[in-house]
């Protein structure tokens, strides 16, 4: 399904919810504290901005006594969609966003990699792959970065530890492409791109980290580790994830140092293969 069109099912999601709180004369408030969320997400559900946990949209069955309609539509736009679950909403809210900022440490983010970069990654992850698996993947990683094309791309910030520049995933001739496509990025003024440097010691967070603000809807974080993610709506959660990252930038070396370390260490993995 199309971006667009799941957009839409989405927003028929949201419309009938209306609906059926409408004909049971409930309103966002009061059926947000039967569900055991705000009401305000139920009208951020109504508009689809947000879209309901799996356990939320049982939850509104019972207190609508829908016979189960949210959950079955639920679970079929959900095995429609192209990433794991666990990354599925953030993806969506990806592409409203008017800002994202991400903390990757140990690998190029997603929207900065280049195919053979992805396809060396899903073959570490699934050494079993088949080519349809590894395309797909590939085509959904290249399908996200087209947000940096945008005329309305959002506002891109992305820092990266050392570590991110000195494993050659792929081998040398495939990490050193990838680092330069980054830094052309940067160069392109597509992305203000910051290195964590080993001097820096530890970082603030250890699992990759992004930060997501939208026009009109509260900013998110997103955590994830090697199997899983989680979607952070929580304020006091969100202002915590958002001094990490200040902390995070705040020892990071500068646009300009980092620029000049991300194309260095491409030379170094030039100069291995002899095509410096």
């Amino acid at each position: 399904m199309a971006n667009g069109s799941r957009l839409a099912a989405w927003e028929f999601f949201g419309s009938e919810l209306k609906r059926q709180r409408e004909n049971a004369e409930t309103t966002q408030a009061e059926l947000g504290s039967r569900v055991f969320v705000s009401g305000g997400y139920i009208g951020q559900f109504e508009q689809a901005i947000r879209k309901p946990q799996l356990d939320v949209a049982q939850r509104i069955d019972e207190a609508l006594q829908t016979d189960g309609f949210f959950e079955r539509m639920w679970r079929q736009l959900i095995q429609e969609q192209k990433h794991a679950d666990y990354f599925a909403h953030a993806a969506e809210l990806e592409e409203q966003a008017t800002k994202i900022c991400d903390w990757e440490p140990s690998v190029i983010p997603g929207l900065l990699q280049t195919p053979a970069y992805t396809s060396a990654l899903v073959v570490a992850t699934h050494p079993f792959a088949t080519d349809e698996l590894i395309d797909e993947r590939v085509t959904s990683r290249v399908e996200r970065s087209q947000i940096l094309k945008d005329a309305t791309r959002p506002e891109y910030w992305a820092i990266v530890h050392e570590t991110v520049l000195r494993v050659p995933v792929g081998g040398p001739v495939v990490a050193a492409e990838a680092l330069e496509h980054m830094a052309a990025l940067a160069r392109e003024r597509k992305v203000v791109l910051q290195v964590f440097p080993f001097s820096a010691g530890p970082p603030a967070n250890n699992g990759s980290l992004r930060l997501m603000e939208f026009d009109e809807a509260p900013p998110t974080a997103y955590t994830e580790t090697s199997f899983s993610g989680s979607l952070l709506d929580d304020p006091a959660v969100v202002k915590r994830a958002n001094r990490a990252y200040d902390l995070l930038r705040g020892a990071a070396l500068s646009p300009e140092a980092s620029l000049a370390l991300i194309e260095s260490a491409a030379e170094d993995f030039r100069r291995c293969t002899g095509t410096s």
